[in-house]
């Protein structure tokens, strides 16, 4: 699965400056034109990264943070991430996490107006090593289509559960 998103972002790349090379130096980009810039909560779009987090009492923190680089236009996103699946070396963990929080509260996210999310995990049960999760991003009125990913060490358990997206980097 890794290697598959490597290559499509490999591909694609390849296509863009091909396009772009094709094109001749006269063509601008769509927000150099006066166009929209392409959403940061699409998931080419945007970089997200694990870290470990602060714990508290009987569970341990990880949190998502998203940040999106310049020429992206801002979006808005609302709850918790769906269809999010933990992975190690490419193989499914088989932990299916449930969310906990106000679904509601809309953040605003783009270039620098980084966002996270926290992953929470019970202590007492057996915990099971990851190095990347994907997911689904939410918008106020519903899912935005695409898997994003995310990489880092993180340790998932029967339990764990995610948090809703929220202002700022962690």
């Amino acid at each position: 699965m890794r290697m598959t998103r490597k290559f499509a972002v490999a591909v694609a790349t390849t296509a863009l400056v091909t396009g772009v090379v094709g094109a001749g130096a006269a063509q601008a980009s769509p927000a150099a034109a006066g166009g929209s810039a392409p959403s940061a909560c699409r998931p080419a779009n945007h970089l997200a990264k694990i870290t470990e987090g602060p714990a508290s009492s009987g569970h341990s923190h990880y949190r998502v943070t998203l940040t999106a680089p310049r020429g992206y236009e801002s979006c808005k996103l609302a709850g918790s991430p769906t269809d999010v699946r933990f992975s190690n070396h490419g193989s499914d963990v088989g932990i299916t996490p449930g969310r906990y929080g106000d679904q509601t509260t809309v953040v605003t996210f783009g270039p620098g107006h980084p966002v996270h999310f926290d992953i929470q995990v019970p202590n007492n049960a057996h915990g099971i090593a990851a190095q990347e999760a994907s997911f689904t991003l939410r918008a106020p009125d519903g899912e935005i289509p695409g898997t994003s990913f995310a990489d880092g060490k993180l340790t998932v358990a029967a339990g764990t559960l995610i948090g809703p997206v929220e202002r700022g980097a962690s």
